[in-house]
This record gives C-alpha cells, sequence and structure tokens, in this order.
C-alpha cells in the first residue's frame, strides 16, 4: 500500500509537471531575449568586448607612470666594493639593498593619449558589434518563429480537411449502400482520404524540423519540450505603409542600427591611431626617479667604534635620484613611418567599410520595401482566392449531393480550396514578417 501511495504521488507530480511546461509557452519576445543571451554568436561577441575593454585599460595605464620595487639579501665574497662605502674590500660580508624606480611620459606629442582615446572608441565599437550580434539572431529568431506558426497553421488546416473528408466518405457510404452513387465514388474518396492523411504527416514533419532550427538559434537541447505562443495573425499590430516609407526607415536605420553605430565608432578609433602612430616620429621627452639604500653586517660606525646598527644604515645611505630624457628617433628600420603610413590606410578602409555598409543598408531597406508592397498585394490576392475557392467548393457540394456533380470534380474542387487557404495563411506571415522587418530597421525591434 505504501508503495502503490508513493507510485501515486510521483505520477501525480509528473504529470503536473509536463501540464506546467506544456502552458509555458514561448512568445517570440521571449524566443529573441533568450536567444540574445545564449546563442553561440552572441556569445562570442561578448567575449571580444572584454578583450577590447581590457586593451583600453591597458591604454589608460600606460599614462601611469612606472614604479619598481626591488630588495636582495645575501653574502658578498672575495675583491668586491662595500655597498656602503663604495670602497674595494676582500671582507666577506652580507648585504642587503632595496630600490625603487620608474619612469614617467613628459610630453610624446599626443601618442599615449590618442591611444588611450583609440582604444576607447574601439571598445565601445565592441559593444555595439555585440547588439549587431543579438540583431542578426533576433532576425533569424524571428524568421524561424513565423515558419513554425505558419506549418503549424498548415497542420490545423490539414486536420480540417481530414475531418470533412471523412465526413463526405461517411455520406458517400450511405448512399452507395442505399444504391444512389456508384461503389466507385467511395473507392474514390477514401483514397483521397489517405492523400489527406499523408499530407498532414507531411505538414507535421515541416513543423517539427522548423522547431528544431528554432531550438538550435536558442541554443536550447533539441529534446527539452518547446511550445510557441501562436497569435492570431490577424490582430498582430502593423505600422502602416505611410509610416515605413524606405527614405525615411533608412534615415532613421543610419542612426539606430548597431553596425552602422560601430563603423562610426570605429572610424573615430581609425582616426585617433593615425594621430598616436604620428606622434612616434617625433622626439619624446621622459623623467625618471630611483630611490634606494644599503645595509651590510660588517659596516661600523666609525664616531663609536662599534657595528652600525641595520635601521642607522638605511638611514645613513638613503640615496635618491631624478633626471629627464630625450628620445629622438632618427632611424627604425622605418618601423615608426610604415606604422604611420598603414594606419592612414586603415581609416580609409574604415570608411570604405561604413560606406559599403550604409549603402547595404539602405538596398536592404528598399528591397524590404518592395517585398512588403508585393506581400501586401499577394495577401489580397490570396483573400480573395480563397473566397472564389470556398464558393466553388459549396456550389459542387450541393450539386454532389443531388448527384449532378461526379467525386473526382468534388474532390478536386475541394483540394482546391484547401491549397487556397494554405497559400492564404503562407501569405499572411509572408507580409506580417515583412513588415515587421521594415519596423526593425526602424528601431521598434521584434515584436508581436
Amino acid at each position: 500500500m505504501k508503495q502503490f501511495f508513493t507510485l501515486s504521488v510521483v505520477c501525480l507530480f509528473a504529470i503536473s509537471s509536463q501540464a506546467q511546461e506544456k502552458v509555458d509557452k514561448w512568445d517570440l519576445r521571449k524566443c529573441v531575449d533568450y536567444a540574445m543571451k545564449n546563442n553561440i554568436s552572441v556569445k562570442q561577441a561578448d567575449v571580444q568586448a572584454r578583450i577590447a575593454a581590457l586593451q583600453f585599460q591597458q591604454a589608460k595605464d600606460y599614462q601611469i607612470p612606472s614604479a619598481s620595487f626591488n630588495t636582495g639579501y645575501g653574502p658578498q665574497f672575495g675583491r668586491s666594493i662595500d655597498p656602503t662605502t663604495n670602497q674595494y674590500t676582500t671582507v666577506p660580508l652580507m648585504q642587503q639593498s632595496y630600490s625603487l624606480s620608474g619612469q614617467v611620459q613628459v610630453y610624446n606629442w599626443g601618442r599615449l593619449k590618442n591611444n588611450r582615446e583609440a582604444n576607447n572608441f574601439s571598445a565601445q565599437a565592441a559593444l555595439k558589434d555585440i547588439e549587431r550580434a543579438a540583431n542578426d539572431v533576433a532576425i533569424n529568431v524571428a524568421t524561424y518563429y513565423l515558419q513554425v506558426l505558419a506549418s503549424k497553421e498548415q497542420i490545423t488546416v490539414s486536420e480540417v480537411q481530414i475531418a470533412q473528408r471523412k465526413a463526405q466518405l461517411e455520406i458517400t457510404r450511405k448512399q452507395v449502400a442505399a444504391g444512389s452513387l456508384p461503389e466507385l465514388n467511395y473507392i474514390q474518396i477514401e483514397a483521397q482520404l489517405a492523400t489527406d492523411s499523408s499530407n498532414y504527416i507531411s505538414n507535421k514533419s515541416v513543423f517539427e524540423q522548423n522547431v528544431l532550427f528554432l531550438k538550435a538559434l536558442l541554443n536550447i537541447d533539441a529534446a527539452l519540450p518547446f511550445e510557441v505562443e501562436t497569435p492570431s495573425v490577424d490582430k498582430i499590430p502593423i505600422e502602416t505603409f505611410s509610416e515605413l516609407q524606405p527614405e525615411v526607415v533608412y534615415q532613421l536605420a543610419l542612426g539606430n542600427q548597431p553596425l552602422q553605430i560601430e563603423n562610426e565608432l570605429k572610424i573615430k578609433a581609425a582616426e585617433k591611431s593615425v594621430l598616436s602612430n604620428k606622434a612616434t616620429l617625433y622626439p619624446s621627452i621622459g623623467g625618471n626617479y630611483s630611490l634606494g639604500t644599503t645595509y651590510n653586517n660588517k659596516a661600523i660606525d666609525y664616531t663609536t667604534g662599534k657595528k652600525s646598527p641595520y635601521f642607522t644604515q638605511l638611514d645613513d645611505n638613503f640615496r635618491q635620484s631624478l633626471g629627464i630624457g630625450l628620445s629622438i628617433p632618427i632611424f627604425n628600420n622605418g618601423q615608426y613611418r610604415i606604422n604611420y603610413e598603414q594606419s592612414k590606410l586603415n581609416l580609409k578602409n574604415t570608411v570604405l567599410q561604413k560606406d559599403q555598409a550604409n549603402q547595404t543598408l539602405k538596398q536592404n531597406i528598399y528591397t524590404s520595401y518592395t517585398n512588403a508592397v508585393n506581400a501586401f498585394e499577394k495577401l489580397n490576392a490570396s483573400k480573395k482566392n480563397v473566397e472564389s475557392a470556398q464558393k466553388v467548393y459549396d456550389f459542387s457540394f450541393k450539386r454532389y449531393e443531388v448527384g449532378l456533380l461526379s467525386t473526382l470534380e468534388l474532390i478536386t474542387n475541394e483540394n482546391n480550396l484547401i491549397t487556397a487557404k494554405l497559400q492564404l495563411v503562407a501569405s499572411e506571415y509572408d507580409y506580417v514578417f515583412k513588415m515587421k522587418l521594415l519596423e526593425f530597421y526602424k528601431g521598434q525591434g521584434l515584436k508581436l
């Protein structure tokens, strides 16, 4: 009895968990947000952004004076210099030294400053690259999300078709039994039902493949349960064509699309790199400093004739130095000059990349607008096609019921209706996606 109770509790828990998983559906916003956090391409872009941030931090640290502390302790043998008197001695002794030294750049024609700013712009560009990667993923997610919805609707249409076919088969069976129709009619409908069932299986296969593609984009285990939210396609808010004119969308996209912002930042980084490399061609001024002291165990305080104490020696031997130097580049195998010329070419190339990206963006927006207009016209044509096919089928079915139409003709008209409905479903989602793509370029994100 106890085992039966335990088993019952486990079964109830499993059923409850399955029910919860089925209720927890994924809408487009949830899919996009999840993909932006978990997609591998986005994670790779994030790693590159972290590297760029470290390089920026390094460039800032180059402007800070350097400091190095050293100390050492050990024996000294043979003829050597006494570290406390700077005179030669042959007396073995133990000595210890302390030193603190460093350098500072006084003037270098803005080389370090421009290098810091170049790395700063590069780090900002790397952050925008994360957004660009996330946007690419978002578009792919939206594409497969809508394909999942469309294939799911096609399954629904197939289910309705099979139900209608079974009803026809039952009516025809009764008419054949009553002798009002030949048995051939029943066989023809039965064969068509088999075809409908085959189409239903194919539609399910397409749906499952689209779900797997979507899971891969989201980086979700293919074995985990997954179900998308199915919004009513006619209730999805869509802006009008007047609000999505291509030139207006393009001007807005120049200011909100991550790739365009990233390119502007890369140009600024390249400009600063040119200035930084140019500065290496000119003389620079630098300063240095050092502090130090020493101790040895044989040192004598001549005022007392006794061994000099440790801290007294450190105080007596404390030394300081300051210096300033001028570095003039004369000949370095052309390295600095080549780096400078190469940085100028890199700047030109970055500008060309920006122009190419903007040209591609404009072409994509105008193409998307044209595709959206065509999709809208195709959608209207599909609606009219369904209306016409429905009228033809309704009239055909009435004639079939009174024996004025053959079974083959009825099946043909019904197939035309089903094809028109499937085409309508595809046209609806195609139109929605193309309009949402324009909204995305406009800077409104992806939402249903």
